[in-house]
């Protein structure tokens, strides 16, 4: 079992990078936690971020779109398109950039469970190599981070919320 803390492989000269981190929630709430907005809202991104819209079209050939502001109200749209969905164990969707043309890549997004844990893997495949270096190296690191301890805590509301 992987730790829990936030794992990301890049390797040089590859087009694509893995992250790996380890939730204590099953998979299914895991699954709705990605997947519904009313979630999504309270937990990606880092914590100086809002998500201000959040839409989601969870099918195949649906279409999502995010858009988080700033602390200066500045806003930033992210979005893409369902390719497969596959619940409560795996997405695959292009994930746009959009202040940066040309910035789309292929997401997969894996959710394994073990002993009431959930290992989040997903797999981020880019054009080239100088758009994964981009990308790894814009700071995605502190955000996710961030994202994930948020995440951690939206799952620890949510389960005791359905104990009580």
């Amino acid at each position: 079992m992987t730790s829990k803390r936030l794992e990301i492989i890049a390797e040089p000269g590859k087009t694509s990078f893995t992250t790996r981190r380890i939730v204590d929630a099953p998979r299914s709430l895991v699954f709705d936690a990605f997947t519904k907005c009313e979630h999504l809202k309270r937990w990606m991104g880092p914590r100086n971020l809002t998500m201000v819209s959040c839409e989601s079209d969870l099918r195949v050939g649906g279409r999502y779109r995010f858009v988080f502001r700033s602390p200066g109200c500045d806003d930033v749209g992210f979005s893409g398109e369902f390719r497969e969905v596959t619940p409560p164990s795996r997405i695959v969707r292009t994930f746009v950039y959009e202040p940066i043309p040309g910035s789309e890549c292929l997401e997969t997004l894996e959710l394994e469970e073990h002993d009431g844990q959930t290992t989040i893997n997903t797999l981020t495949v880019h054009k080239t190599v100088e758009n994964r270096d981009g990308h790894v190296g814009s700071g995605m690191e502190g955000g996710m981070k961030e994202g994930y301890e948020r995440l951690e805590e939206l799952l620890a509301d949510l389960q005791q919320r359905a104990v009580n």
